[in-house]
């Protein structure tokens, strides 16, 4: 449990990043908003702010992952005993962990490509877009780092019997705070 606890302080400091950077990007355009009733404008603001927004969607996954904030339909695994709940938990771990690496492995082309080619977006600003794509792919990257050592981590836990650790670690959101 003490690995998965390292992760999650990782993660808060990500989030913490993430976080400053959302803010940062709603103060921007904010003062883009003022600017326009004094008649002048910085321009492009939805351009970064949807930049902004696909970059800390791609880093707060793995957040919201190790603070059991996905959504999970457990209507079977509420009806099990301790080790039913942990084998589903196991098994959401191990199809989220393949689903994000898959994910992951196809960013890489997209931002391979514009690096290759020194793509630009196709708007005023003309935006380099392997700027925008690399921390975008790297936020991937992370999340399928953490889903992956977090199910072999719970998968750790659960073979040594240590069934309330793993359901902890990566269980239902609800029964977690039931379990508090």
């Amino acid at each position: 449990m003490k690995f998965i606890s390292t992760l999650r302080t990782i993660n808060r400091g990500v989030a913490l990043m993430t976080g400053i950077m959302l803010l940062t990007c709603a103060a921007f355009v904010l003062l883009d908003i003022v600017f326009r009733q004094l008649g002048s404008s910085f321009g492009g603001t939805d351009e970064i702010s949807g930049y902004v927004m696909a970059i800390a969607t791609s880093w707060g996954m793995a957040y919201t992952m190790l603070e059991l904030g996905h959504v999970r339909i457990d209507l079977l695994r509420a009806r099990c005993a301790s080790l039913g709940r942990c084998l589903f938990d196991l098994f959401s771990m191990v199809v989220l962990s393949g689903t994000i690496v898959l994910i992951a492995f196809k960013c890489w082309p997209v931002l391979e490509r514009s690096i290759k080619n020194g793509s630009t977006a196709n708007t005023p600003l003309e935006t380099p877009l392997a700027l925008v794509q690399t921390p975008w792919f790297a936020g991937w990257l992370w999340f399928a780092v953490m889903a992956c050592l977090t199910t072999l981590a719970a998968a750790r836990m659960m073979l040594r019997g240590e069934f309330e650790d793993t359901e902890q670690a990566i269980g239902a959101f609800a029964e977690v705070e039931t379990l508090q």
